[in-house]
């Protein structure tokens, strides 16, 4: 799995002119499947970010994690994270996960997150959405489960 993490200020998704998920202070991710992931990469990637310090402390270092400020979360599907390439200049997404696949996990990872306590929103799996984002810093990562980086 492939997640790209931004800290927000706010973030926003709609569908068809509606908002479906909304957060305050707290993290987008935007999440890509792989045809070859497993829960086992959807809980690496769940350590990582519940643990992940980027967020400033009273002395304006990055050293709170997104439990520590009690943020909030708003996943979003995106398979286009697993597109190849490396030939031509219209990505492959054949690597991506089937739909099937990638909804299990995706709903896997939102309902082990949201284990933390923390408030969760979500887009629409393969829905047509809207996202909006107010990225604090700004500051964005890249997670991939396969890499470890």
């Amino acid at each position: 799995m492939k997640t790209v993490i931004q800290r927000a200020s706010e973030a926003k998704v709609e569908v068809e002119n509606k908002t479906v998920g909304k957060i305050s202070r707290g993290f987008l991710l935007l999440i890509g499947v792989d045809e070859q992931d497993e829960k086992e990469d959807a809980d690496w990637l769940i350590r990582k970010i519940l643990d992940l310090r980027i967020f400033s402390d009273n002395e304006g270092k990055m050293n709170l994690s997104i439990k520590d400020i009690s943020g909030e979360i708003l996943c979003i599907s995106q398979f286009t994270l697993i597109a190849d390439y490396k030939k031509g200049n219209r990505p492959s997404f054949i690597k991506a996960a089937k739909p099937q696949k990638a909804l299990d996990l995706f709903n896997y990872f939102k309902t082990e997150i949201a284990k933390s306590g923390l408030k969760i929103e979500s887009g629409i799996f393969a829905a047509d959405m809207k996202v909006s984002l107010v990225n604090d810093g700004p500051v964005t990562l890249v997670f991939d489960s396969k890499t470890k980086i």
